[in-house]
């Protein structure tokens, strides 16, 4: 659209996430015609996560890693899930409340929160595709197979002793268990896996669905990190 004298303002995360080749020859694009390319609400909804980002780096700091709780709805059942209540559970009721979309697989796949993480990296000016990434899905092989929103919500009791085994071991080391994306910049990697953290970290604190991003910097070291939070679902905040 840049080559025809369109700016491009859009909250679609598969452009900014999409093959490498594309986004490279859209960025050249946007520098050759001067057109904008506008992406804030790809990660974060209404937080400004990307502008904080594009803000440490053009005025010098460098970014040592991002790490973050990016979905809402994986936000919101990992900050209600706890031992003793089972997943499938919260997953009904976050489906209820209408934080998942209509196939709650789209969520609980982590493709979501890949392609936002695909998004930071980058910013940052890593060359990564969703392919280069770990992303731990939270949906059993069999249960993907399954043709309709409706079977997997039938079935997704069968897979409770797995994710309750994690939420027990982070139990009884004092932790607590969410669901993270992960960029280290250091060493070019990016990830979307669950971890665990003490009851003493912001990411265990988080509430409701909210979001949550941790820049780690020379600016803002591991002690004093910079910290963007937020909500992370409902209209009024990923309206577009």
């Amino acid at each position: 659209m840049g080559q025809y004298g369109l700016h491009v303002i859009t909250p679609n995360k598969k452009l900014g996430a999409g093959p490498l080749q594309r986004y490279q020859q859209l960025r050249q694009l946007q520098k050759e015609t001067g057109k904008h390319f506008m992406y804030e609400a790809t990660v974060g909804a209404g937080l400004p996560i990307i502008s904080t980002l594009k803000n440490l780096i053009e005025t010098g700091d460098r970014v040592i890693s991002i790490e973050g709780i990016l979905s809402g709805t994986l936000s919101f059942i990992f900050n209600t899930f706890k031992p003793g209540i089972p997943f499938s559970e919260v997953v009904k009721q976050a489906k209820d409340q209408g934080y998942t979309e209509p196939d709650p697989r789209d969520d609980l796949s982590g493709m979501d929160v890949a392609r936002k993480v695909v998004i930071l990296a980058r910013e940052c000016g890593l060359g990564l595709s969703l392919e280069d990434l770990n992303v731990s899905s939270l949906v059993a092989e069999e249960l993907a197979a399954l043709t309709t929103p409706q079977e997997y919500m039938e079935q997704v009791h069968k897979h409770d002793s797995e994710i309750a085994a994690q939420a027990d071991a982070a139990a009884a080391a004092g932790e607590v268990l969410r669901y993270v994306g992960r960029v280290d910049v250091q060493a070019g990697t990016a990830s979307v896996t669950t971890q665990q953290y003490p009851n003493s970290h912001p990411f265990a604190a988080l509430q409701g669905s909210d979001n949550i991003v941790v820049f780690t910097t020379e600016r803002y070291n591991a002690a004093t990190p910079l910290i963007v939070r937020g909500p992370g679902a409902g209209a009024e905040v990923t309206a577009a």
